[in-house]
């Protein structure tokens, strides 16, 4: 999928306002893409959450397709704007981006919308992901929130009975066991 930036389709405005807007100096994708606001010790905790919900509810259908038409930071911003809205209609978008593995860190994000949606088409959008990608060697990113994703959508009784599977689910096993259900 080709990248387009948001000022070319006249949505220049969606940087600053949802991907770069700076808490502590940190902008938002930095923020969201290392998970400094899940913990309650960071200053701007309760600010960044604020405003996260607040832009989730706002952002138009037509503004997050601008992002996830563009790069990284703003792709990961609007899958965490799409999952914390939980706007379903984004599923099959999401599943494409995810599939595509285009760009660097957003797949965390692509995955957090889907868990969000938490139904069994999205269990099978990361089936479908592990099933392409779990069985090749040259990806040079890990799978862990694919894999722990997909354990908590639709847990297996045993793990499938081939090799890069078991593996796989023995990797997540250990950290599904702290997920809350």
């Amino acid at each position: 999928m080709p990248s387009q930036h948001p000022e070319d389709i006249g949505y220049g405005h969606v940087i600053e306002s949802y991907v770069t807007r700076t808490y502590g100096v940190l902008p938002r994708y930095l923020v969201l893409n290392g998970g400094r606001f899940l913990g309650p010790r960071w200053w701007h905790t309760t600010r960044f959450t604020r405003h996260l919900l607040n832009d989730a509810a706002a952002i138009t259908d037509e503004e997050l397709e601008a992002l996830l038409g563009y790069e990284w930071r703003s792709r990961l911003t609007a899958a965490w704007l799409i999952g914390v809205d939980r706007r379903e209609r984004f599923r099959a978008r999401i599943g494409d981006l995810l599939l595509a593995s285009e760009v660097c860190y957003s797949g965390g994000a692509y995955c957090f919308a889907l868990a969000r949606f938490g139904t069994h088409a999205d269990a099978e959008i990361l089936t479908a992901y592990l099933d392409h990608y779990l069985p090749r060697t040259d990806p040079h990113y890990d799978q862990p929130a694919p894999l722990r994703l997909r354990q908590r959508l639709d847990p297996p009784q045993q793990p499938p009975d081939c090799g890069y599977v078991k593996s796989a689910y023995a990797m997540c096993r250990p950290h599904v066991r702290h997920m809350k259900r």
